[in-house]
């Protein structure tokens, strides 16, 4: 981060409330010019970039630490939208006249909680005053394993389109603060306006699936019958079944793990990357067995089972491929 007015005065705030966010080796403690950033080996960058505007993206009396979760979260859905790990950022942060020490320590509180919970860190930036409204622009940087991008240009005419949040609750919590909408029972909706979700995790659908595969094996091992005989009672398919609902269990309780830790505010970042990872992966192997149990049977449309197949294997990409959260936690466990 580059000082511009009052060099002494800007490099106590930066050292004060902004080293401590830039831990990565390539920031170099937010002392040189630029910051350095090498990917892991078989692993592409993705870059995304937004910025938020005071009386624009939001209000001027916002607390401190949501504008913070606000500017970079914006980022944050993008990279998650790309099948992107979040890495890293660069921030330009504009304030109007000389900054407001107590705002800027929740403003930076707020960055080191979501960096926390996403698994980034701040690599450089450069603050400024302005004399029009406070403005931050976050350029942020994610991991994604080597062509694994998900793009827009890739869907075609009859894929399914998938929607993890509910429309249109951001502008709902707009309409109740500027006063078009009683604020009584709304408060969910002021909160997604002033705090976004990234859509880092999808565990808990990913159970969904392979919960789903695993009943329709049940059902239809007992009413299959082979050789006078419900293919159920044979101890092949049995086997099959029993690794079915462990593995499904495993990673429900990851899930949960995972769930837990965030609403005890706790980091969770390495427990949700293992939750996905284990979850995606075993809904995959579920959806699997599912198939090889319903025999011929199971690539034909008459039975769901073809279709679980075909959904879940992209949960092993999207939102975080099974080779970058293997990364993410790889790297939390090297940092303990």
């Amino acid at each position: 981060m580059t000082s511009r007015d009052d060099t002494s005065a800007e490099d106590r705030l930066i050292s004060r409330f902004f080293v401590p966010l830039a831990s990565h080796p390539g920031a170099l403690a937010l002392s040189d010019d630029a910051a350095f950033l090498k990917p892991p080996p078989g692993c592409d960058l993705v870059l995304k970039t937004d910025a938020i505007v005071g009386g624009v993206h939001f209000f001027p009396d916002d607390a401190a630490h949501t504008v913070a979760s606000k500017a970079l979260r914006v980022n944050l859905s993008d990279l998650a939208a790309k099948g992107a790990v979040p890495h890293g950022y660069l921030m330009t942060l504009l304030l109007p006249g000389w900054p407001d020490r107590a705002w800027l320590e929740q403003f930076a509180e707020g960055l080191a909680c979501d960096q926390a919970e996403f698994g980034l860190r701040l690599l450089g930036g450069d603050i400024s005053s302005t004399p029009g409204p406070l403005a931050i622009s976050i350029a942020a940087f994610g991991l994604i394993e080597h062509g694994a991008l998900i793009r827009r240009a890739g869907a075609k005419p009859g894929d399914s389109v998938f929607v993890s949040g509910t429309i249109g609750d951001s502008a709902g919590g707009l309409s109740v603060l500027k006063g078009e909408a009683g604020a009584a029972g709304h408060q969910e909706l002021i909160a997604r306006y002033r705090i976004p979700s990234p859509r880092l995790e999808l565990g808990r659908s990913l159970r969904a699936v392979a919960s789903a595969a695993l009943d329709e094996s049940i059902a239809y091992a007992k009413a299959r019958e082979s050789f006078g005989a419900p293919i159920a009672s044979r101890q092949a398919i049995q086997w099959m079944l029993a690794d079915m609902a462990t593995e499904l269990d495993a990673a429900r309780l990851l899930v949960y793990r995972a769930a837990r830790l965030k609403d005890s505010g706790t980091r969770f970042s390495r427990e949700a990357s293992m939750a996905k990872l284990f979850a995606s992966e075993a809904a995959v192997r579920i959806a699997n067995e599912a198939v090889q149990i319903h025999g011929g049977y199971g690539f034909i449309k008459d039975y769901p089972v073809e279709k679980f197949y075909r959904d879940v294997k992209l949960c092993t990409i999207g939102e975080g491929t099974s080779e970058i959260q293997r990364l993410v936690i790889a790297r939390q466990l090297l940092k303990s």
